[in-house]
């Protein structure tokens, strides 16, 4: 009884991950051909553009369609399977007699599920020390503007002070 629902709720995963995989591969394909239609569609529109970085141009890449295509559904796989396995060697104990192959199999998608999974991991951290050095710059950069602030109230106050005695003395 629970391994036809365990089976159903397999079943069911595999569909939703497999309509998941459309979407973004009909996302990927749209945003790839998105520029190519709109200079079909007006080949005068890019002339008046302002000028941009070369990485606010790209749009999609073939590292973005590479991680779409083929890295994440490695990992997903990887990680899947590796659940099914165990769960289904607790449940059944056929599955303890071939344990050898599936290991083998689990490590061979591992391998490198692992290396992207790394991979993305150092993206990341690269990512969060850029985002950390803007905000020190920005904050130093605050902090340079209030002190040049206070110093040119500071100044404009004793210059004030000084027309005021010279004012005085008079």
């Amino acid at each position: 009884m629970i391994h036809d629902w365990l089976i159903l709720a397999l079943e069911i995963m595999g569909i939703v991950l497999a309509f998941v995989g459309t979407l973004i591969m009909i996302a990927i394909v749209r945003a790839f051909l998105r520029p190519m239609t709109s200079k079909l569609k007006n080949p005068l529109k890019g002339i008046r553009r302002t000028r941009m970085s070369k990485e606010a141009r790209e749009g999609v890449t073939f590292n973005d369609i590479f991680m779409f295509m083929i890295a994440v559904p490695l990992v997903l796989l990887w990680v899947g399977f590796a659940g099914f396995v165990i769960h289904t060697g607790l449940n059944n104990s056929s599955v303890l007699d071939n344990i050898e192959a599936y290991t083998t199999l689990i490590a061979i998608l591992g391998g490198p599920a692992l290396l992207i999974i790394k991979d993305a991991l150092d993206v990341w951290k690269q990512e969060q020390a850029e985002k950390t050095a803007f905000y020190q710059v920005k904050a130093q950069s605050v902090i340079d503007f209030n002190k040049s602030t206070q110093n040119q109230a500071q100044l404009m106050e004793s210059n004030e002070q000084a027309h005021v005695h010279k004012v005085n003395k008079k």
